[in-house]
């Protein structure tokens, strides 16, 4: 069965049970109006019994889809977004999670069906594949991203409700016990789960799986501050409460986030659109300058023109990407407890791949180890060196083997268009007569005739082609012109020498070569970007340990040990430096805090480590911290700043990087080509003018 058939059939079952469906709806929605409260409770129980079947096919299908590997990472995608942004039971996240996957699935299966089967297209097809991964990215993160604000809203509002009810009551669990009542619904399940983690019989360990599941770093401190106080109760000072004062520093942080989000939204709103319409106007282009010029045909049906539509392809593909690097918001990048299977890791038991990864891999102690090692550690990436090796040297091979394949794809596909290819028409504007057309169609299929029974040897002397082609002229009944005759010959001549052309040729190779290069330092690449990004999540961290070190130094006999242990039930980024140090302070805890210091990749958490290292040897925690509010206000006027100034950065960026598709589809697949044609046309004038 061909693809055309196979897609027809998916297209009309799809759309039959799209109808029965909206059907079965209307029919319930007709029956509860007609008959009342009676037959609305027999209505009920209907839906009920679809929603029961919708639940067990959900359930159903993501089991049966964990099992495939290209759906398993497109459900577990999907997964992970929606569950850092809500609470959700197990079941309750698997059926959110494959309604989502239905719903995008069926929409692009059933429109990309019906674009495929009017226009039968390889690269038409592929084009649509491309659209419908950036637009299912947009969808998906669009609402994400709307979550996300919406739930940051609500908490102004909980930290709002809290401080009056603190006011009142002066018992934290049960200012939040009754800001419950007056907060939107999505921060109103988190403030209860927050409140049942209080007052648990063993608060801290509640906390500590709370705080696997809180969808952002605001939250978690929350609940740590609120834990805190109602362990070590609260101290009002000069400045008024503790816990208010913390509340308020969390509610300046979180309008403050919610600025940048608006206005990172508002410079970069519709660049992801701009970016993807050019996929949509490459097929017009070509249909339209065929059509109005005939010459193009050599252009876009030749490698060239294929190798310039994948240029432009993959242009789209990349400038997406980078728009949503720099429109990323997830703080969940370096969420603790993220278990990840490695195909590395897999890989690497196989003997022949541990060797072979051996060779490249950088000796231990070695200076480009430790180099990578930095690397890893900085970006907080869960491989190791030899695992990442493995996937560089894969990714090499992988690029090496494509762009191989994609040259003698091309080659193939050109010498088809050669055997195929018309001659050079004197038409500049319109398309050709019918007769025209039926005449440059006899002589292709002449030519090609030719050129078969010559052999097409590489070594082709023109007495065999002249005597080819004066048998086929004879055959047709053609009368012989020695201006015809000579032209004919000299063609075909042409045809076969740049026939015999189409091969892979060293420079191929060689540019083969450099993108597997590429291909293998895009991973390093990658990790260098993260690290440069996640400088600004490493100066968050750092100031909301400030915040809670500020609460902790007012409190009476509290300790360094005690102080690391708060930092490591809230820290994601340096957890593992942080929970270092608590293993080994036992032993000695000025040299773990020093071995704490040297293994942080930012100043600031250095000059963090350098107090409490000044803490636990010589002076009183207060007093190693006396300087912390005025490096408070500093820190947080520099990070308004580093905003504004990442935001007019990011969209200067983001407007070049948007439009840069629009501009290679204008030159690159319009401009450039009619230009070439003009050339083409005034030689074949020039040439026709000589023989005048």
């Amino acid at each position: 069965m061909e693809l055309k058939s196979v897609l027809m059939i998916v297209v009309v079952l799809s759309l039959c049970c799209f109808v029965l469906l909206f059907g079965w709806g209307k029919l319930i929605s007709k029956r509860e109006e007609e008959h009342g409260i009676f037959l609305a409770n027999d209505g009920n129980s209907v839906s009920r019994w679809i929603r029961i079947g919708l639940s067990a096919l959900f359930l159903k299908s993501y089991a049966l889809f964990m099992k495939l590997p290209p759906l398993r990472y497109y459900v577990l995608k999907v997964r992970y977004r929606l569950s850092v942004v809500q609470i959700y039971d197990e079941f309750s996240l698997r059926r959110q999670t494959m309604k989502f996957v239905f719903l995008i699935a069926g929409t692009f299966i059933t429109v990309i069906g019906l674009l495929t089967v009017m226009n039968p297209s390889l690269l038409f097809f592929l084009s649509l594949l491309i659209a419908a991964v950036v637009i299912q990215g947009l969808i998906l993160d669009g609402y994400v991203n709307r979550l996300e604000t919406k739930l940051l809203e609500q908490m102004l509002d909980l930290f709002s409700s809290v401080r009056l009810a603190y006011h009142r009551h002066g018992m934290v669990s049960d200012a939040i016990e009754e800001s419950v009542e007056s907060v939107g619904e999505e921060v109103a399940l988190h403030a209860n789960r927050i409140h049942e983690a209080l007052t648990d019989v063993n608060p801290d360990e509640a906390l500590e799986k709370y705080y696997e599941t809180a969808p952002n770093r605001f939250l978690k401190a929350f609940a740590g501050i609120s834990r805190m106080i109602m362990e070590f109760g609260d101290r009002k000072r000069d400045k008024g409460s503790l816990y208010l004062r913390g509340l308020t520093s969390l509610t300046g942080e979180i309008q403050l986030d919610l600025i940048r989000r608006g206005k990172l939204d508002y410079l970069l709103k519709g660049l992801n659109l701009i970016a993807l319409v050019p996929i949509f106007f490459t097929k017009p282009i070509e249909l339209w300058a065929r059509r109005n010029f005939p010459l193009m045909d050599h252009f876009y049906l030749s490698k060239t023109g294929v190798m310039t539509k994948i240029g432009i392809f993959l242009i789209i593909l990349i400038c997406y990407m980078l728009l949503q690097k720099l429109k990323s918001e997830e703080e969940s990048v370096y969420r603790a407890g993220k278990d990840r299977f490695a195909w590395e890791i897999a890989l690497r038991k196989w003997r022949l791949v541990r060797k072979c990864s051996d060779w490249f891999t950088p000796r231990p102690k070695s200076a480009a180890y430790e180099r990578i090692l930095r690397l890893l550690k900085d970006s907080n990436h869960h491989l190791n060196v030899e695992s990442l090796q493995i996937r560089r040297l894969v990714l090499f091979l992988i690029c090496v083997i494509v762009m191989a394949g994609t040259f003698s794809y091309l080659h193939l596909q050109n010498r088809t268009w050669i055997l195929n290819e018309p001659p050079s028409s004197y038409v500049f504007f319109g398309t050709l007569s019918q007769d025209d057309a039926k005449e440059a169609t006899e002589i292709v299929d002449r030519d090609k005739r030719i050129m078969t029974e010559t052999g097409m040897n590489r070594e082709l002397e023109y007495d065999k082609v002249a005597t080819s082609v004066s048998k086929s002229w004879a055959e047709e009944g053609l009368q012989p012109d020695d201006h015809n005759f000579n032209a004919t010959v000299e063609r075909v001549m042409g045809k076969v020498e740049r026939w015999n052309a189409e091969y892979l040729k060293w420079w191929e190779l060689l540019v083969s070569l450099v993108a597997g290069w590429i291909g293998y330092y895009v991973p390093v690449w990658t990790l260098m970007f993260q690290r440069k990004m996640s400088l600004m999540d490493m100066r968050q961290e750092v100031y909301q340990f400030q915040t809670m070190i500020s609460i902790l130094r007012e409190l009476e006999r509290i300790s360094v040990e005690e102080i690391l242990e708060w930092l490591h039930s809230y820290a994601v980024i340096f957890k593992i430096p942080l929970q270092k140090c608590l293993l080994h302070y036992g032993h000695g805890g000025e040299d773990a805090l020093r071995q704490m210091k040297e293994e942080a990749g930012l100043d600031e958490f250095r000059q963090l480590a350098d107090k409490l290292l000044l803490a636990a040897e010589k002076i009183a925690i207060y007093n190693a911290f006396d300087e912390l509010e005025s490096e408070m206000a500093y820190h947080f006027e520099r990070r308004r700043l580093d905003y504004e100034k990442s935001l007019d950065t990011k969209a200067g960026i983001g407007r070049m990087i948007g439009f840069a598709p629009m501009y290679c589809l204008v030159f690159a697949y319009l401009v450039v080509p009619l230009i070439w044609m003009s050339f083409e046309q005034m030689g074949i004038y020039f040439e026709q003018i000589q023989h005048i």
